[in-house]
């Protein structure tokens, strides 16, 4: 006896992208799509409304045009724990890959839409996060450790949080006042943080400005690009 098809809520805000979605999965009968949405309201209203084995979402969608399918997946776990999401992106985007992660793996996959017309690796990845698995694209895994590969070659990883944060400011051409202002410390405070980025930064020999500057240009140098758009 054959077991229920795979109940599955589909978002994407293109048209063109759900119906080749549609397409490719109407092909497997273990998979049933009982909801289309272009939106990230609609699809919380179709999740409560049809309570799916798994969401299949892209993750920038309206209304907020950014990161709306990995804040919809990681509101899941804490309502709906035993729904399954795969998020799809046309980027392997490490941030968006540790955004969904950084909660567990459990029930969770990445999947690239160059990837999408591949019946069989899709129902793979549908039917594994049911099962609360978990699936990452390889190009995800390869930018994932190369982020990280980065993130540890870089000047800024001894620096702290809060050295970052007050980084981050000087970046944007604050003064100390402006900076303790805004962070709520004390100029002598910000003045130490200061001078303990400097030292690690290996910036001991030159004035105090333009120390500034090159701290600044070093941070500026580290940021990741913006990401794409039509993820």
């Amino acid at each position: 006896m054959s077991s229920a098809p795979l109940r599955v809520v589909l978002a994407d805000d293109s048209y063109l992208v759900r119906e080749a979605i549609t397409h490719v999965l109407a092909a497997a009968p273990e998979i049933e799509i009982v909801a289309t949405c272009e939106d990230g309201d609609g699809l919380r209203a179709a999740v409560e409304a049809e309570l799916p084995d798994v969401v299949l979402t892209d993750i920038r969608m309206p209304p907020s045009g950014d990161d709306e399918g990995i804040t919809i997946a990681n509101g899941l776990r804490e309502t709906h724990p035993d729904i399954g999401v795969v998020v799809v992106s046309q980027y392997a985007d490490p941030r968006y890959g540790v955004a969904l992660l950084e909660g567990g793996s459990d029930g969770r996959a990445y999947l690239l839409k160059e990837r999408l017309h591949d019946r069989g690796q899709l129902v793979s990845a549908l039917e594994a996060v049911a099962g609360g698995g978990s699936v990452v694209d390889s190009k995800v895994v390869e930018a994932l450790i190369s982020a990280r590969a980065r993130a540890e070659a870089s000047p800024l990883a001894e620096l702290t949080q809060r050295e970052l944060e007050i980084l981050s400011e000087i970046a944007q051409g604050k003064s100390n006042m402006a900076i303790a202002e805004h962070l709520v410390l004390t100029k002598r405070a910000v003045e130490k943080h200061i001078n303990a980025i400097f030292l690690k930064l290996g910036l001991t020999q030159a004035e105090d400005f333009s120390r500034r500057v090159k701290a600044a240009l070093i941070y500026l140098s580290q940021q990741p690009d913006s990401a794409p758009e039509g993820v």
